[in-house]
């Protein structure tokens, strides 16, 4: 019997694909814009996606609901990977980088360290793959988004100087 298209009847199992990136929601805000009859709500998500395997990316997402915006959010994280060298779990060097008012620092760890750091620098490092790190937000920046972007940053600054050298 074929049950694909019966009338009145559950849609047939499909099978659950493998997501090719694993996704971590960072922040969600409930925002408003004030009009003339009073304030519209909306979210916004941040969310840091990555394959454990030396791709890591960040996107901003905003809509009608949470859903909404998270998947807005991969989707724009998509658009901007980066890729990361991991040299035996750990980052080649080390590195400081300034995004706006967040100031990042990395270090590279000896084997079974694991990743000595928090906030966003530990959710971007834990999705690029990065098994043993030291990190430190040097700023007194509380702002996630800056916080995963100067991460970002730093992780793309490690591929592009690995090139020259």
């Amino acid at each position: 019997m074929n049950f694909n298209n019966r009338p009145g009847g559950r849609a047939p199992f499909r099978e659950k694909r493998d997501k090719e990136f694993e996704e971590k929601v960072l922040e969600v805000a409930r925002v408003a814009r004030v009009v003339a009859g009073g304030k519209r709500f909306r979210f916004r998500a941040a969310v840091a996606i990555g394959d454990k395997k030396g791709r890591v990316g960040f996107g901003l997402g905003k809509g009608a609901d949470v859903a909404q915006s998270v998947a807005k959010a991969v989707h724009q994280a998509k658009k901007g990977l980066v890729r990361v060298p991991i040299v035996n779990g750990t980052i080649p060097f080390e590195i400081k980088v300034k995004y706006n008012s967040a100031v990042v620092f990395l270090k590279p760890a000896p084997p079974g360290r694991g990743i000595n750091a928090g906030g966003a620098i530990r959710v971007v490092s834990e999705l690029a793959g990065i098994k043993d790190i030291i990190g430190k937000v040097i700023s007194r920046s509380g702002n996630k988004i800056n916080n995963a972007r100067a991460t970002l940053k730093a992780l793309g600054l490690l591929m592009a100087k690995n090139h020259q050298s």
